[in-house]
């Protein structure tokens, strides 16, 4: 069901606490943590506490909780201080596009130049 945790998913052990990270900010609906491999300065990953597999299933379950998760990423940006040099908003939908961990999440990265088109 969706909005479930998920026993084999790695993002909802970091919500559960069973696995550790390094958490930057928390709500109530999101979680936000460093990437552990970062590909900029800035690259933080706001997750929904509840599992969802990708970011078209979040936004059609829950789009309260997807707005969440772009709200956070806002406030990632501002308190990682990369709002006035520019900053980006990724989520990568199906392993195609490089999703790797099957929990809908938002990278959040700046602090570097970040070139057009990515990839």
């Amino acid at each position: 069901m969706a909005g479930e945790p998920q026993a084999d998913c790695l993002f909802c052990k970091i919500v559960a606490g069973d696995v550790p990270a390094t958490v930057v900010r928390e709500t109530a609906t999101t979680l936000a943590f460093r990437d552990i491999s970062p590909q900029a300065p800035c690259h933080v990953l706001v997750i929904p506490r509840g599992h969802y597999r990708d970011a078209a299933a979040l936004a059609e379950a829950a789009p309260e909780v997807a707005a969440d998760v772009l709200r956070e990423a806002g406030a990632v940006a501002e308190q990682e201080k990369v709002v006035d040099s520019g900053y980006r908003i990724i989520l990568n939908t199906g392993a195609g596009a490089g999703q790797t961990v099957f929990h809908a999440h938002a990278h959040v990265l700046g602090g570097r130049g970040l070139n057009w088109p990515p990839g």
